[in-house]
């Protein structure tokens, strides 16, 4: 008798599907397109770079607040009800910009209404989606979902580039806008479902989990339990120190090695080499969060984001510069999954959408706070050595907080091969 094959985890199918909303949704078009419109605009409103980008930080800063909104709806009334409305009005937007940015004013309510819709669609849900589905695999399916999200970080920046040059800016969102009706909408439409029980399953497709953690999605803190815990707060500390390093080491990496007498393409080669570390970390970390403890990579990730700015500082040949690019682009990217993972683990999942919505929007929120201190102490100094002390000195700390979270709170389910039931991992998890 022929053995039947397997049938494959819809769990999968809700990454992959997770994976398509992030790669061509609201992150690549207006945080990692942003440089592209970024001399267009400046050339069509006779507008400094300054004041140009003072749309994407003021796009930071409604994402940051935005976020926690967006997870609190989420926790409310599932991700359906968030996700598809959200997509199907940022690419409305996204259509229709030629009506709102008619002035720099104009540019800048743009990118904030932007910025407050695209939560809807963004890693918030997304994530908290992915969490319910997978428990001992989780790991790897955020990294299926973020290798989405790099895929469009790669890519639409070049697309984008050739929609400007041969129509204009205002075409490109909207071409954009118009490729998520006619394919991010459709397939999480068709391919999202709430949970594994809605579907008669179990997390990670196993056939005979325990009542406890058949009931697992029912287990967590609440925001106001979790904002009472010391460990919530240390997890935010060290976040947020690594977070406005890396987004501050990155975003003015070119601008710091021109400045060093490197030519613009070797610098812009840096620059590349930094998208490549932080592609690579989004997609790995993932699966490494499956097989270690994540507060050990956690501490990896920021030592070695230490060692970037390290080299950036004392060194200024060409190997060691991409070496330093590359290992902070891997902190940057790492971050990303290692903040939804560890929220789940030390909060668990009854208010995940909310509470993570407050650690993502930290995350965010110093990211551009980093890169307007990078900014700011270069304008004081005439130098970026003061800043990236600075920030070595956080990343430093960042080290040291992360090696205090302790042991999980909501650990690992792993199946029992003897009995087929759950076990929980490890006491050093």
């Amino acid at each position: 008798m022929k053995n039947r094959r397997k049938p494959v985890f819809y769990g999968w199918w809700i990454a992959v599907a997770a994976g398509i909303g992030l790669g061509l949704g609201s992150p690549p078009i207006l945080v990692f397109c942003f440089p592209v419109f970024l001399k267009a605009m400046a050339s069509e409103f006779h507008a400094s770079r300054s004041a140009i980008s003072l749309a994407f930080t003021l796009h930071n800063v409604v994402a940051s607040l935005g976020a926690p909104i967006a997870g609190r709806l989420v926790d409310r009334f599932g991700v359906r009800k968030v996700a598809i409305p959200a997509t199907l009005a940022f690419a409305l937007l996204l259509i229709g910009n030629r009506f709102v940015t008619v002035s720099m004013l104009g540019v800048y309510a743009f990118n904030m209404m932007g910025a407050f819709i695209g939560m809807g669609l963004g890693p918030v849900p997304y994530s908290t989606l992915i969490s319910k589905w997978f428990d001992l695999r989780r790991g790897t399916a955020l990294a299926v979902m973020m290798l989405g999200l790099g895929a469009g970080a790669v890519a639409m920046p070049s697309l984008v580039h050739r929609m400007i040059t041969a129509v204009s800016w205002r075409a490109a969102y909207a071409s954009y806008g118009i490729a998520m009706l006619l394919v991010t909408l459709p397939v999480i439409a068709a391919l999202i479902k709430e949970t594994p029980s809605s579907m008669g399953l179990f997390p990670d497709g196993l056939s005979s989990p325990s009542s406890r953690a058949h009931h697992s999605e029912l287990e967590g803190l609440t925001w106001q339990e979790a904002r009472g815990t010391s460990t919530f707060w240390v997890m935010i500390a060290a976040v947020v120190l690594l977070g406005a390093s890396v987004h501050a080491c990155v975003i003015h990496l070119a601008a710091m090695l021109t400045d060093r007498g490197i030519s613009p393409q070797t610098a812009a080669l840096a620059s590349s080499v930094a998208g490549s570390g932080l592609l690579l970390g989004r997609a790995g970390t993932g699966f490494l969060l499956d097989r270690f403890f994540g507060p050990h990579l956690a501490v990896c990730f920021s030592s070695g984001t230490a060692v970037g700015i390290l080299l950036l500082l004392l060194t200024h040949g060409t190997a060691a510069t991409f070496l330093g690019a590359l290992v902070i682009g891997l902190g940057m990217g790492a971050e990303g999954d290692l903040i939804a993972y560890l929220t789940s683990r030390y909060c668990g999942l009854k208010a995940f959408g909310e509470i993570y919505g407050y650690a993502f929007g930290s995350f965010v929120l110093a990211g551009a706070c980093g890169a307007l201190i990078m900014g700011v102490g270069f304008d004081r100094t005439g130098s970026y050595t003061a800043p990236l002390i600075g920030f070595l000195a956080a990343t430093s700390v960042a080290v040291v907080l992360f090696s205090r979270l302790g042991p999980y709170k909501y650990v690992v389910r792993q199946p029992d091969e003897t009995v087929g039931r759950y076990r929980v991992a490890a006491a050093g998890r």
